[in-house]
């Protein structure tokens, strides 16, 4: 077994030719650049390493990943925002230039970046305690990570509509139903089950695969990209309104958001 270390994120190769790419940032695993960069580089080095087919990406936790921390005071988070939402997503993009098949490990949230991150694998395994949420609306500011070309994508443009414009929360059942995630697996076993199905594409033909999902994914990364730009010039736009500065107090504060007229 063989494991390297991007930061806060472990690559673990076990000679199955499926590597498991881990945050530990527990129990929320909270997202920012240095994580970002992290993901980034793993991906990287593996897409090189001939000895990896498949990734599994997942947690250590009770969280996938609970998105940007919104728990601190509302100057922290305005601090946070200031450092450049921009940057933090246009370089999110980089983690779409991955040429190896991702399966990402949901347990607990994946909320707002978070949903992101999950939506940016090719499959998703979840447990059914899981929660998915793109609570962007919520907080008085654009969805990102090019949520607006992979969510639809994932489970049409309706349903893509729906969870974007109520940012309301689903768990594992519905988003099995809705095509979200691919398989809902008990909690105990769930790391188990991804790498088993991570195996059963790492067993087919390496060259076969990486072709097959070239065509399937032909385009995205450009699609992406120009997304991310999109969502980045509204989040900036949004940032200097009464809606993101209500969101910014409410999440601080620990309490329900009150939009006032436009």
């Amino acid at each position: 077994m063989v494991q390297d270390r991007f930061g806060d994120v472990t690559v673990t190769l076990d000679g199955s030719f499926v590597a498991t790419v881990e945050m530990h940032r527990p129990p929320e695993n909270f997202f920012d650049l240095d994580v970002i960069d992290a993901l980034g580089d793993a991906y990287a080095a593996l897409d090189r390493d001939p000895s990896c087919r498949a990734i599994v990406l997942c947690a250590e936790g009770k969280h996938f990943c609970a998105g940007a921390n919104l728990s601190g005071s509302a100057k922290a988070v305005t601090k946070q925002e200031s450092a450049g939402p921009d940057l933090l997503y246009r370089k999110a993009a980089r983690l779409f230039e991955c040429a190896t098949p991702v399966v990402a490990v949901v347990q607990g949230a994946a909320v707002g970046a978070g949903f992101g991150l999950a939506c940016s694998a090719d499959f998703r395994v979840a447990s059914p305690a899981a929660r998915f949420a793109a609570n962007f609306a919520h907080f008085g500011y654009h969805h990102i990570f090019g949520l607006s070309v992979t969510l639809p994508a994932i489970v049409g443009q309706q349903r893509a509509m729906n969870l974007l414009l109520t940012g309301r929360r689903i768990k594992g059942e519905e988003a099995l139903a809705i095509g979200l995630c691919d398989s809902l697996v008990a909690a105990d076993v769930l790391r188990v089950e991804a790498h088993a199905f991570a195996a059963q594409i790492a067993a087919c033909s390496p060259r076969a695969i990486r072709s097959i999902r070239q065509t399937m994914r032909a385009g995205l990364l450009d699609r992406v990209r120009a997304a991310t730009e999109h969502e980045a010039v509204e989040q900036e736009r949004l940032q200097s309104t009464p809606d993101r500065a209500e969101g910014v107090r409410a999440a601080a504060e620990g309490r329900e958001t009150s939009f006032g007229a436009q």
